[in-house]
């Protein structure tokens, strides 16, 4: 990680228990990490349209809970970045464990009578979001959180490559697609904390515009909001095909037409 503070800025001493590889308050004394914080624009402004067209394609609540979930990370996230201060931390970190059990619940309700709700699932999905919620308040400990929310994801992975196997193979495509660049993100996730002085060093050496691209952390972000609002969307087409119900899900990023000859992204 980088040290807890490189320039002073707007919002003080650092507090959070996570400071990220990005140099703070370079770019602007009144955001601790800049590109950190405005690469999560991909997380706020899509999910909105989504969730919008999501009521009005009469698609069930959980959907549009899914892309509002979405968004309140990428709120969440803004604030941490911008701030650096633990209270923000939360309000990033929380959200991330309750936004990937609503995508839980919609990929295994997916096979269901419409508007069926599975309050066992319901009860499990928020008692697991308490437990880690007390846990984590109390050790304060990013290893424990990560733990959990790589345990949602592993769960989404698990179920997406069984729906892509066994039940709808033409949606390969869009469910590979949505993993590929969500690890992608991972790996440059981890790179960014394994190479953090590397990059720092590589930035001192280059012009602004190239060292940007070595901002590995706002990558994370785009990739992993990008392949988060894809997966909503495998979701959705998984539910609407079970369904037999085929609404022209359309926004600012994505159309998407599902067939018994392939998924395609135009």
């Amino acid at each position: 990680m980088a040290p807890a503070l490189d320039r002073e800025g707007y919002w003080g001493s650092t507090t959070s228990t996570l400071d990220w590889c990005e140099e703070n308050y370079v770019v602007t004394p009144y955001i601790a990490e800049f590109w950190n914080t405005v690469s999560n624009l991909i997380m706020i402004v899509p999910p909105i349209f989504g969730a919008i067209q999501s009521v009005r394609d009469g698609l069930e609540k959980r959907y549009i809970a899914a892309y509002l979930a979405l968004t309140v990370v990428g709120l969440g996230s803004w604030c941490f970045h911008m701030t650096l201060k633990y209270e923000m931390q939360l309000l990033d970190e929380l959200p991330m464990i309750y936004s990937c059990c609503i995508f839980v619940y919609c990929t295994f309700e997916c096979f269901k009578v419409k508007n069926s709700v599975n309050y066992h699932l319901i009860f499990i999905l928020i008692l697991f979001s308490l437990i880690v919620t007390t846990v984590y308040l109390k050790v304060k400990e990013p290893i424990f959180h990560q733990v959990m929310y790589g345990v949602l994801v592993f769960t989404l992975i698990v179920r997406s490559i069984y729906i892509v196997t066994w039940v709808y193979p033409w949606l390969r495509g869009l469910g590979y697609t949505s993993l590929g660049i969500f690890l992608l993100g991972f790996v440059l996730w981890n790179v960014d904390n394994i190479i953090c002085d590397s990059l720092r060093n590589f930035r001192k050496k280059v012009p602004p515009v190239i060292g940007i691209t070595s901002q590995f952390h706002a990558w994370w972000h785009i990739l992993t909001g990008l392949g988060s609002y894809l997966h909503i969307l495998f979701s959705i087409y998984t539910r609407t095909l079970y369904l037999r119900y085929r609404p022209k899900v359309k926004d600012m990023l994505i159309w998407s037409s599902p067939t018994r000859r392939g998924f395609f992204l135009c």
